[in-house]
């Protein structure tokens, strides 16, 4: 073959395929001690290349010599290069993972079994296992809640529970900006305790802008010693979301219910995303003590209780106009 037509085919190679949202994937078996043809074949037969030029072009690039076998999930049509980069790889089916902000690890598991067939106690059981802990080298002594990064991930499909967590703690160190570790030092705070923060105001924040008030509400609040008073570590406390919090919830008996201790809580709530962790680092240089959220997730900040208490009753009324009926002829 001349220089020319391999350069034609190396083209065609890059080219082909390119890969398309939402193009069907193929389950390809490559038993053990397949041959080349027989990976072809089996490729072919599923529609993901096609015969001739791709036998060509993989034996052009050396397949041969690094055809691992395995399970492996595949594009239709996809680029060449990223299927002979599989299969040398020996990079099996994977399926595509997201886990939302915020998600308390009771959800985190629920969502893990759900999706990925990982059975959530397995998960909840892992998450506390002491010699993990300590492989990960995260400061918690206890758990790796609060860590487990949330991100959209590329699993394996059968990965297993300590294997997850591994990889989504992993995508947490990753995350983590070097200049941060100085900004603590500036916050007289721990990383274990800049997370416990950082999951609190990701609990509470639906509306963006709001996560660095929020956040200097609570950094205010430790500085004068007053209790946080932060609603979502009462649902941390019950392990499951509550449709409201009244009055009986915030008498519940847990190291985590900051209605009753003061200081931040043992640990962190939830799972914060990048946002809220550099809200925590860096909260809005404001005097604000107290917050209340509206109806359409924004928030009311004051300084003073009287103006709290206010705010309050603005949201009231809100709520109240929004649940009465339309008088006649609207």
């Amino acid at each position: 073959m001349t220089r020319g037509a391999l350069a034609l085919l190396a083209g065609l190679a890059v080219g082909c395929g390119q890969a398309r949202d939402g193009a069907a994937r193929e389950a390809v078996t490559i038993p053990p001690g397949a041959t080349l043809d027989a990976a072809v074949d089996s490729l072919v037969a599923h529609g993901v290349v096609d015969e001739f030029p791709f036998r060509v072009y993989a034996r052009l690039v050396g397949l041969r010599g690094v055809l691992k076998s395995g399970e492996y999930e595949l594009r239709r049509d996809a680029p060449w290069r990223d299927v002979v980069a599989a299969l040398a790889r020996g990079r099996g089916a994977e399926v595509r993972w997201t886990v939302p902000e915020g998600l308390m690890l009771p959800e985190v598991a629920a969502l893990a079994e759900q999706e990925l067939g990982v059975p959530a106690e397995s998960l909840r059981t892992a998450v506390r296992d002491p010699a993990l802990v300590r492989e990960l080298g995260l400061p918690s002594q206890t758990s790796v809640d609060g860590y487990l990064y949330p991100t959209t991930y590329l699993l394996p499909v059968h990965v297993g529970a300590r294997d997850l967590l591994r990889i989504m703690t992993r995508e947490f160190v990753a995350e983590w900006q070097p200049g941060w570790d100085a900004r603590l030092d500036s916050l007289h705070m721990t990383r274990h305790e800049l997370v416990t923060l950082a999951s609190i105001v990701e609990a509470e924040v639906r509306y963006d802008p709001d996560r660095a008030f929020v956040s200097a509400v609570y950094h205010n609040r430790l500085a004068r010693g007053m209790k946080l008073e932060a609603d979502p570590t009462i649902l941390y406390a019950y392990g499951r979301r509550l449709k409201r919090v009244w009055d009986s919830n915030l008498r519940v008996q847990s190291p985590y219910n900051t209605y009753l201790h003061p200081g931040l809580p043992p640990g962190p709530i939830a799972e914060p995303g990048r946002a809220s962790l550099a809200a925590a680092l860096y909260p809005a240089d404001v005097p604000f003590l107290y917050f209340v959220a509206q109806p359409d997730g924004k928030h009311i900040f004051s300084v003073t209780l009287a103006q709290h208490e206010a705010a309050i009753r603005a949201v009231k009324q809100q709520r109240s106009a929004e649940r009465a009926p339309l008088s006649p002829g609207h």
